[in-house]
């Protein structure tokens, strides 16, 4: 979770980084490309002369799951370096190769019907392709301490958790707080369509917000802060005598090299406030697809296959954000990082499943008060406001500038 040296103009903190030896930076990953090109050969004539001999299906799987690999594998050693360099540039490399795969399989969901995309899922699980029972968490609002015991549970953890991972994301206390404010208003004004987004008042803004959100954000934050002031020295295992030292360093891998303090400074030109609105469209949409995702492929909450995409995303979203904050703050930079250019991508193609999906499935139309109010929100966000800020009293933009955050 570390940033460019290359891509920024080194100052402060990573000035001191970028004088350390470069050299250092990944050697314990040095690319062999030939000797890389050997093993996966090697691997690939093992593996077509073990599997000779499997059923259809077997052969099948191994085969999807191999091609898998083969590809992440290529990825590590050939595709484009993103914005961190730890653990290392291939990790990275691998993540961007697994967010290419994962589109591809987005785009293949795309193209099935509704049944036959809940009847593929079975085949990661033959216990799916069920449907869900519909849950309320709104039938009984009573403020006994029964009640609210009988809601917490280990999803609570997990959205605390969650949280902290935005807070990483993000690194920014102000936007954490709106993405999360605005949620539970999605929440409230989507609850027609999905029984569970119905909640207690309680439950949406004392468990939610006030107890899960602020924590995960609070400890996210903290974090943040702690890596802004770190002092990173790096030295190579060739300059570690000791054993010890050398393993301390091995471990050490693992942590960032060094870390930037996101300044948004969402108001202080279109270009910030519009990629500053677009990547919080982003952020709510994959939220949503969550759940979509989960009710009309009849997907249980507690299902491994939820938390394997949610841990995808987060690394996909880790120098994805690092990117987009490279293309808003930069503006020698001309164009938008892989990294972001495919999260994007993958989130507005889960979009599409779920719009795609959502076919004659959700009858109750929203209510009119919400469309009015949702309709003044967009309008004072992408029009009044931004023409007022932009257009009407743009020396005052200018001025104020460096107060923005």
């Amino acid at each position: 979770m570390a940033d460019p040296t290359l891509l920024v103009k080194p100052s402060g903190l990573e000035t001191k980084i970028s004088n350390t030896d470069n050299n250092n930076d990944d050697e314990l990953f040095h690319p062999h490309t030939l000797t890389a090109l050997l093993i996966l050969l090697a691997w690939l004539f093992y593996a077509g002369i073990r599997t000779n001999h499997e059923d259809t299906e077997n052969s099948v799987k191994l085969g999807i799951l191999a091609a898998i690999c083969c590809f992440v594998f290529i990825g590590m050693l050939q595709l484009r370096n993103g914005p961190f360099v730890r653990p290392s540039i291939p990790f990275w490399r691998a993540i961007l190769s697994l967010s290419v795969l994962y589109q591809l399989f987005l785009v293949f969901m795309l193209f099935l019907n509704k049944k036959d995309a809940r009847q593929f899922m079975t085949y990661f699980d033959p216990a799916l392709g069920i449907e869900l029972p519909e849950r309320s968490y709104a039938d009984n609002c009573e403020t006994s301490y029964s009640n609210i015991m009988a809601q917490i549970d280990i999803f609570v953890v997990a959205h605390a958790v969650g949280w902290y991972g935005k807070a990483m994301i993000i690194r920014d206390y102000w936007l954490c707080w709106i993405l999360s404010v605005t949620f539970e208003l999605l929440e409230y004004s989507l609850e027609h369509q999905l029984n569970n987004f119905a909640e207690c008042w309680w439950d949406h803004w004392i468990l939610d917000v006030l107890l899960c959100n602020w924590a995960g954000i609070y400890f996210g934050m903290k974090t943040c802060q702690y890596l802004e002031v770190k002092e990173y020295s790096w030295v190579g295992l060739r300059q570690i005598k000791s054993l010890r030292g050398k393993a301390k360093r091995a471990v050490q891998q693992f942590t960032p090299k060094g870390w930037t303090r996101f300044e948004w400074k969402t108001t202080s030109s279109p270009k910030n406030y519009f990629g500053t609105l677009g990547l919080m469209l982003v952020f709510l949409q994959c939220e949503l697809n969550c759940f979509y995702l989960k009710a009309l492929l009849w997907v249980p909450p507690e299902h491994p296959l939820n938390t394997y995409r949610l841990t995808l995303v987060f690394l996909f979203a880790l120098p994805g954000a690092r990117d987009m904050y490279q293309y808003i703050s930069d503006s020698n930079t001309e164009r938008l990082g892989v990294h972001a250019w495919l999260f994007i991508c993958n989130i507005m193609t889960e979009s599409l499943i779920c719009l795609k999906f959502s076919e004659n499935e959700f009858t109750v139309p929203a209510p009119m008060f919400v469309k009015i109010a949702w309709s003044i929100i967009l309008s004072f966000l992408l029009v009044i406001f931004p023409f007022w800020r932009f257009v009407i009293y743009p020396k005052k933009s200018s001025a104020i500038e460096g107060k923005d955050e």
